[in-house]
């Protein structure tokens, strides 16, 4: 008798679990962040087969459990549905984005998304360019120059739907931004700076109003440090010198080109970019486009 009653109860059990409708419950590692943010959510929903997740940016997701990166400040509704059948269940919890600390930008590409930080030291150039890409200027323009060991150039609206071969890196929006040259930016690996007309036709070495180029540069020693010192007649800081035999860069073209900003994520693709196959002039042989976002 006793085993038959064990029986039935757990038959039961197993009905009430069968028909029990679905309970939507999650939690999330953050409910206040600052841009750009990712955020893991956590299902600990019950008695569901299917989820749907809604981010509040336009964003959905049908994981179970999932990670969301929030690139722009604002309040989003986050909801997330449990769905058994026809039988739904929802909850919504909200999430705080606050606007970054730093001026930051994404670059995306098809190797992937480098993300940087404009310097407010550089306010010219940092204003021209949030400018530029917040009017969608650089949206589908060509990384157009690529050197291995040295840079990768880009921003001409020249090469917008430009034909293969066409010789490019002359165009801009028709206007120069004035030099901004300051000491304690330097062509670490990473930096982002203006492109611009040699000194022959431009003695106050003004940058170009779009072109800019990344540096990915080389290995750097201090004896190379200590020529330049002397051929230039400056001193790098001891912060300097550790970033340069650290991270290495380009530092024969510092005090030449005004440098304002950094990629601080993204290296990897920055690597792919520089060294994709490229024609005689540097271009690359499969064009590499870019569409630039400001973070806010």
């Amino acid at each position: 008798m006793k085993q038959r009653t064990l029986i039935l109860l757990t038959l039961s059990f197993a009905g009430f679990t069968a028909c029990m409708n679905p309970l939507a419950r999650f939690t999330m590692s953050a409910q206040h962040a600052e841009a750009p943010a990712s955020v893991d959510f956590n299902n600990t929903s019950e008695g569901a087969d299917t989820y749907v997740w809604d981010f509040g940016d336009g964003v959905q997701s049908t994981d179970s459990t999932t990670t969301h990166r929030y690139t722009h400040a604002g309040k989003y509704d986050v909801t997330l549905k449990a769905i058994k059948g026809k039988k739904t269940n929802t909850m919504t919890q909200s999430i705080v984005i606050d606007p970054p600390s730093k001026c930051l930008i994404e670059i995306t590409t098809d190797f992937g998304v480098m993300m940087a930080e404009l310097y407010d030291a550089t306010p010219q150039h940092r204003d021209n360019f949030l400018k530029l890409a917040g009017e969608g200027y650089y949206d589908g323009l060509l990384f157009h120059r690529v050197i291995d060991g040295f840079m990768i150039q880009g921003g001409d609206p020249n090469s917008r739907n430009a034909a293969p071969g066409a010789a490019l890196g002359s165009g801009g929006p028709g206007y120069q931004v004035p030099g901004e040259f300051v000491d304690s930016l330097v062509h670490i690996r990473g930096a982002i700076a203006a492109a611009r007309t040699g000194d022959g036709v431009n003695p106050e070495r003004k940058s170009s109003g779009s072109q800019f180029y990344i540096v990915q540069g080389t290995a750097v020693d201090a004896s190379m440090l200590d020529m330049l010192e002397k051929r230039k007649g400056f001193k790098y800081s001891e912060e300097q010198r550790a970033a340069y035999l650290e991270h290495g860069g380009t530092p024969f073209l510092d005090r030449d080109y005004s440098v304002y900003g950094r990629v601080i994520s993204g290296f990897d693709v920055l690597d792919q970019i520089a060294r994709a196959p490229k024609d005689a002039r540097d271009r690359p042989t499969k064009d590499i486009k870019m569409t630039v976002k400001v973070i806010r």
